[in-house]
């Protein structure tokens, strides 16, 4: 991986022998990514960043202005977290060893008090354990409607992404897609499905995504405008 500067920006360059088009993504920490088909000429890279620079720098300050507004969790009680696009409340409970250090109870998290210095942690963990479940099931789901055959669902912290479609055919997903509403996270899930039979971002694919969602736009749209707000964990 290369880099690129024109001006004040700076792109990550991804090269790939299978893609025919340039894309730019801004990801969730502002990281510039350009993807290129292999041994795009450098002049044609800066001119197609050239040509959609104003759109780069209104990304970039819209990704700012949302990230200042996001609040800082604080983990105290009566805080509230989401999961699955419902925010449940937090209560801190005594230091108690036979309870898990977090749970979701009849709509309230518990918090042991002893687990608040990693209380982060904690929950990206419970988190992370409830994705694989519920990921897991989806794939599953929507895998046998769309004839696709992936080999495993992991999840883990994919940095800007909500998924990836891994060597084999394994599914990767960011353990934030948890918390997305369900019918967001939905769109993940089939997203990536639409992925093993299309690589890249093409017309075939958004033809195969809508087959296999015709609302997807409305929920792309939705984790375009929102997905940010999920940041604060």
């Amino acid at each position: 991986m290369t880099q690129l500067v024109v001006d004040d920006l700076t792109f990550d360059v991804r090269e790939s022998s299978r893609r025919k088009t340039l894309e730019i993504t801004v990801d969730r920490d502002s990281e510039l990514i350009i993807a290129a088909p292999t041994g795009t000429d450098a002049q044609h890279l800066r001119d197609f960043v050239l040509e959609k620079r104003l759109w780069i720098y209104q990304k970039l300050a819209q990704k700012a202005e949302r990230r200042r507004q996001l609040p800082h969790k604080e983990y105290v009680n009566g805080e509230g977290f989401l999961y699955l696009g419902r925010s449940y409340r937090l209560k801190r409970v005594p230091n108690n060893s036979q309870d898990a250090p977090l749970k979701l109870v009849a709509g309230r998290f518990y918090l042991r008090e002893d687990c608040l210095t990693n209380a982060r942690e904690h929950f990206i963990h419970w988190y992370s354990a409830r994705a694989r479940d519920w990921l897991g099931a989806r794939v599953k789901q929507h895998a046998q409607r769309m004839n696709a055959a992936p080999t495993g669902v992991a999840v883990q912290d994919l940095g800007y992404r909500w998924g990836s479609c891994g060597k084999g055919n394994r599914i990767y997903f960011h353990w934030k897609t948890i918390l997305l509403p369900r019918h967001i996270a939905e769109y993940v899930v089939v997203h990536e499905l639409v992925h093993l039979h299309e690589p890249h971002h093409t017309q075939a694919f958004w033809r195969r995504l809508e087959h296999a969602m015709p609302d997807y736009e409305q929920r792309k749209s939705w984790l375009a405008r929102h997905g940010i707000e999920v940041e604060g964990v």
